[in-house]
């Protein structure tokens, strides 16, 4: 995720990190290369097409209506997955405070609380489909060979609790609180797997990709009369903003990437290493900063 201020005027015209130029950058310059042939073509061969602009301003709006259709769409999965992480930052918390009230073995409640820590890292790693991930590694090596390490490490807290509950240093109460807190955690990331398992339809972006590759391919007839030479500059303007905002729409549909518009599952886990620290005595670590404008 990009992490800066509002930015100057002279940012917003130079600024590169955490703008989308870069990405769609070849694919402007081929379309203004063309454009500009096209030009030259009009000027050397005389009868080469011009079209209407009229038809071009109705074509321009409904690719625009879709393009923020699609952009609602994405930005709604984007901010549903920023929910269900908030929502596990709040339930580890929460779990951690209902330990220290209902489980009185500090052995079991320490373990309990790792396997926590751990279970927020494999998670994070198996959104992100990162099966080496040193920190998932480093907190919850044992359970990395399960189908599903994120789901094992939930198992084990459960049965550590059930251990407690048949010991007697967890009552009835105590047992029923830590139960209904595990399924939250569970259905937190259930959602967060619905998310990452299904993605936009893909007749979406080939209906979007097709669309504005036609449109910004065919608009240098309506403006070769009128713009001349400015035609490529016009057509670069009108590329820049389809294209990108296409572009972007595809990193909000992928929320748990590493792209720049992805969340800060990083910075997230850290934020629930730091709670947990107090809890189990050791010295909470520092939270992750922003490097170069980018939290990951």
């Amino acid at each position: 995720m990009i992490v800066r201020d509002k930015p100057t005027r002279l940012e917003l015209i130079f600024a590169v990190r955490g703008s989308i130029v870069p990405v769609i950058a070849p694919r402007l310059l081929l379309l203004v290369a063309l454009s500009a042939v096209m030009v030259w073509v009009h000027h050397t061969y005389p009868g080469f097409p011009e079209v209407d602009g009229a038809g071009f301003t109705v074509f321009g709006i409904a690719l625009s209506l879709f393009l923020g259709f699609r952009n609602n769409a994405a930005y709604e999965r984007w901010w549903e997955a920023r929910k269900l992480w908030g929502g596990l930052l709040a339930d580890l918390r929460s779990l951690a405070r209902e330990l220290d009230l209902f489980e009185r073995d500090d052995n079991r409640r320490k373990d309990v609380l790792r396997t926590a820590r751990a279970f927020i890292h494999l998670h994070r790693a198996s959104l992100r489909r990162l099966p080496e991930d040193s920190q998932a590694l480093a907190f919850g090596a044992q359970f990395t060979s399960a189908p599903n390490p994120p789901d094992a490490a939930l198992n084990h807290m459960a049965r550590t609790i059930a251990e407690s509950v048949r010991a007697g240093s967890v009552d009835g109460f105590g047992a029923k609180a830590l139960a209904e807190r595990l399924a939250s955690i569970s259905l937190q990331q259930a959602g967060c797997e619905r998310i990452a398992t299904t993605p936009l339809p893909y007749v979406y972006s080939l209906l979007i990709y097709r669309t504005t590759y036609l449109y910004c391919l065919l608009l240098p007839l309506a403006l070769i009369g009128p713009a001349g030479w400015l035609t490529p500059v016009f057509v670069a303007i009108v590329a820049y903003v389809f294209l990108g905002l296409a572009e972007v729409t595809e990193d909000l549909s992928h929320p748990f990437g590493t792209t720049p518009n992805g969340l800060p599952l990083d910075a997230i886990c850290r934020q629930a290493e730091i709670c947990l620290a107090a809890h189990l005595g050791e010295e909470a670590p520092p939270p992750l900063e922003a490097k170069n404008f980018f939290l990951s």
